[in-house]
This record gives structure tokens, C-alpha cells and sequence, in this order.
């Protein structure tokens, strides 16, 4: 579905991605892990074409999308909840939700959407029209992943849904993405810092240091490996 291609990406004079290749296919749930500044968050940019990449290719479903601007590639079917879940604070739920659809024509598609997001989420249906800054955390990052949803997505990219929030919530954001892609059918990147939760959720994993894929494998074999365990979940 998804292939990165030795990207190389800078900010200024500063290397955030070295030769960066990855594959995530069909419904799968793949994972980024690393500590912060490793680069993973620079990855769903470069994928989302909020920077643009110095060389490689990215190419989604037999078509590049590298040259692509940001609302072509949401259109061609990805989405990217972000780091800190960046809603706007005195929109209402609804409000912030539709705002995802920006790119859809089809008024009774986003209806259906919006409907089916409000069945999956019953909170954000309670609280519909207050504002989005008077949620707490966890319902915040519930509405920046629904507001993702509203672009009906073929692949999401969550981009730390874990930050910030209590240890019961975090189960909760593991159980809100496995249900959204075995529910769904929608693919994943999950990008955390929090390597115990990617690894129990995804198929696949990748483990990013210094803007570079140093390891991967299956979420089982990397939460088994030692230098893993050592450096990303406290063994």
C-alpha cells in the first residue's frame, strides 16, 4: 500500500532522515519507535508532504506522491492525527470534526461518517457542541483521530495518541487503534515513544535512531529483543 524509499530530509542545516525505507501494506498496523528527536515524527511529514524530501521516493497504491501537495495526498486516501492533537480550542467537537472533511464533496458521505465516528466515540456525540479546548486530554486525543476519520482514510497516521495521558487512558488509545483497523480495515502507523504500547499493538515495527531505521521486525520479536528491551522498555 505505502513504500518509502531511501528518503533523505533536512530542516535547514540540520539531517532529520537518512535513507528512511519502509513498507506498510494493506490492513496492516505498522509501528515507529525511538526516542525523541529519532526522527519518526519527520517521517509522517515527509509522507503527508508537509516537507518536502531532499531525494527517494514515496509511493502510495502504484502512484509517487512525493511531489504531491498536502491536500492530494489526504484526497488519495492518508491522514495524520498529530503530535500534541492540535484541535482548535474555541471551535466546537462538531465543528473540529468537520474540518477533517475538507476534502469530501459528498454531504451524505460525511454524514455517514460523522455518524459512524460519533457511534465509535459516544463522548465526542455528548459533547458535540462544546468546545474542543474544555475537553479533557483523552477526549481531546479522541477527537483529533476522529477528525482524521472525517477524511475517510485508507491509511491513518497517529503521531503519539499516547502523550501526555494517564496509564488507563493509554490502554484505552491501544484499544482505539486496534478496533479502528480490525473494525474498519484502515491501516496503521503509529508512531509512539511509549514502545511497549506500539509494539503490542502492530504487526510490524521499526525502530528509528538519529533519522535512521537501525531495526525491524515483528511487534513480538522487537519487544523480545534485548537491545530493545534495554534501551526502549526499561529491562
Amino acid at each position: 500500500m505505502l513504500s518509502v524509499a531511501d528518503v533523505n530530509l533536512a530542516y535547514g542545516g540540520r539531517r532529520a532522515l537518512n535513507g528512511v525505507s519502509l513498507e506498510i501494506g494493506a490492513g496492516e498496523i505498522v509501528s515507529l519507535i525511538g526516542s525523541n528527536g529519532a526522527g519518526k515524527s519527520s517521517t509522517l511529514k515527509a509522507i503527508m508532504g508537509l516537507q518536502p524530501i531532499e531525494s527517494g521516493e514515496i509511493w502510495f497504491e502504484g502512484e509517487r506522491i512525493d511531489r504531491r501537495d498536502t491536500p492530494e495526498i489526504v484526497a488519495r486516501g492518508i491522514a495524520l492525527s498529530p503530535e500534541g492533537r492540535r484541535v482548535f480550542p474555541r471551535m466546537s467537537v462538531l465543528e473540529n470534526l468537520l474540518l477533517g472533511a475538507y476534502t469530501r464533496k459528498d454531504a451524505a458521505g460525511r454524514q455517514r461518517t460523522l455518524d459512524e465516528i460519533f457511534d465509535h466515540f459516544p463522548r465526542l456525540a455528548e459533547r458535540r457542541g462544546q468546545n474542543a479546548g474544555l475537553l479533557s486530554g483523552g477526549e481531546q486525543q479522541m477527537l483529533a483521530i476522529g477528525r482524521a476519520l472525517m477524511a475517510k482514510p485508507k491509511l491513518l497516521m497517529l503521531d503519539e495518541p499516547s502523550l501526555g495521558l494517564a496509564p488507563l487512558l493509554v490502554r484505552e488509545i491501544g484499544q482505539i487503534v486496534r478496533s479502528i483497523n480490525a473494525e474498519r480495515g484502515i491501516s496503521i502507523i503509529l508512531v509512539e515513544q511509549n514502545a511497549s504500547l506500539a509494539l503490542k499493538v502492530c504487526g510490524q515495527a521499526y525502530v528509528m535512531e538519529s533519522g535512521r531505521i537501525t531495526l525491524s521486525g515483528g511487534g513480538a520479536e522487537l519487544g523480545n529483543n534485548e537491545y530493545v528491551r534495554r534501551a526502549y522498555l526499561g529491562a
